[in-house]
Order: structure tokens, then sequence, then C-alpha cells
């Protein structure tokens, strides 16, 4: 069965202690499963508030991140690694055991060149290390493949199963995003289905980053790979309802989204729990 979560930008634009602690009691309101939050800030994060946020709310939390620049792994790999660490530090104090997301790489770092191998190898190296670190706390980790406009390091599902496979690590897995597949892609279904042996989480996020089913994505192809491979991990809701100077600067979202984070959140909901119904996914 597929855990249906949603992302904690749905409800707020910036993680602290006050909104994520919100964003967590709606995400429970709202009927998900999961909430994934965004642990971009290791060191101001408050893992004991929101745990006991979350055993009030009665859900659990997956977390997610991106690299600072600083910290972008193949230029700086003791920086890289040392922050990674520090996230599983909080993961584990949160008492999640999911760390997702740009786990190698600085969003929005672009070198004008394609990946190098010696910059994939570093990744095998360095987020090998880590994973190893997370999978004796108990965590699993993945490694999001994100478009050419946002990296140059891991575009496509491939790419990214390869390091993955490279690295061997049962507890490494991963990370699709059908915004990001609508760019990359030669469609959804196949992509799915040859990287059915690795992923595990499934950002479900629209062509404009809004209201699920209003945009370009072919769901009904996404839907159907995820059956063919009887998916059983995580489909995680990603909207962006309020917008971060972080947030903006990252993903390029320069104006304010259509729809509000209540109707994102209830129309969001609906439509994974029917498609994963009629995908047997439930």
């Amino acid at each position: 069965m597929s855990k249906i979560g949603v992302h904690g930008f749905v409800f707020v634009g910036g993680w602290t202690t006050e909104t994520g602690n919100q964003a967590i009691q709606q995400a429970a309101k709202h009927g998900f499963d999961i909430i994934e939050i965004p642990l971009l800030n290791p060191k101001t994060f408050d893992a004991e508030s929101h745990k006991r946020s979350l055993k009030s709310a009665g859900i659990s939390a997956t977390a997610s991140l991106a690299l600072p620049k600083d910290c972008h792994m193949p230029k700086y790999p003791k920086k890289a690694k040392a922050f990674l660490r520090s996230a599983l530090d909080k993961v584990e104090a949160l008492g999640s055991q999911y760390l997702g997301g740009c786990t190698a790489y600085h969003l929005g770092t672009l070198t004008g060149k394609p990946p190098t191998n010696e910059e994939r190898d570093t990744v095998v190296q360095v987020l090998g290390e880590v994973a190893a670190d997370a999978q004796k706390r108990g965590i699993t980790m993945a490694l999001e493949a994100c478009n050419r406009y946002e990296t140059y390091l891991y575009n496509s599902l491939a790419d990214t199963r390869d390091t993955i496979l490279k690295i061997g690590l049962d507890n490494l897995k991963l990370h699709a995003d059908t915004y990001h597949m609508n760019i990359e892609e030669e469609g959804f279904y196949t992509p799915i289905v040859e990287t059915a042996d690795v992923l595990d989480y499934v950002h479900m996020s629209e062509s404009h980053r809004g209201l699920v089913g209003s945009g370009t994505v072919t769901w009904s192809e996404v839907w159907k790979g995820l059956k063919k491979i009887k998916f059983k991990g995580y489909l995680v809701l990603e909207s962006f309802s309020a917008i971060n100077p972080d947030l903006m600067a990252a993903t390029c979202l320069w104006r304010p989204p259509n729809h509000s984070s209540e109707v994102l959140a209830s129309e969001g909901i609906k439509f994974l729990k029917e498609g994963a119904a009629k995908a047997n996914l439930s």
C-alpha cells in the first residue's frame, strides 16, 4: 500500500517552529498520512517540538533538503558530508526514518557543462558514506532527479538510478518528481517502470507547481506506471501555496500561486487518493 503525503510548503512559505507545527496540524486535518518536512537548515530545526506535534496530530514525517551552495557535493565534499550528517541527526531526533530530496547537490549551481565522471564519482563516494551512516540509524535516504535549469548533475531517473546502483546500499532510493519528469523524460510510464527496482518516493507535482490535474503532466501515464510496478512507496503532493525568498530563488517561481493552500490540499488529496485507488495502490 502506498503512503499518501504532503509537502510542508503546501501550507507554509517558510519552516520555523511555529509555522512548521501549524503545517503538521493542517496536514493531519486534511487527512494525509505523512508530511514531508523541508529540512533546509538543520541548525535551527526544532526536532523535539515537531516530534511532539506529530504525535499530537497522529501522523508521521519524512524530511527533504537541497544542499546549500557552499555544500554542493562535487565541489565541497567534506562540507556536504558534514551538512548531511547534521540533517540525519535531526531526522533521528524527530523520530523519522526518511531523508530525500537533492541530497547530492545545490539547486541553482550550474557549471555550463554536463557532469563529469569525477563529479559523479565524488557523489558515489560521499553519498555512499552518508547513506551507510543513515543505515546504521535505521534511516532511508533518497536522491532526487531535477530538471536541467536547476541542476546539471542528475536530470533523468535513469542517470540517478545508475549512481544509486553504484553505491549499492539497500537504504538509498530514487526520488522522482513529476514536475521535473515533465521537462526531462520522454513520457512518464517507461521511466517509472525502468527504475522500479530503486524507485521509492514520488513528488506528485503539476507542470506549473500548482493544483494537480490542472496542468500538462500526463497523469494517466503516471498512474499506469505506478500500477505496473505495484508501487508501495511514498506519493507526496508537492504544490507551493506561499513562496519565501529562498524557495523563489531555487524554483524560479516569480508569480503568486493561483490557489490557496486549502484548495491545493483538499483537492490534492482527493486527486491522489482517487488515482491510487484506481491504480490498486491503496
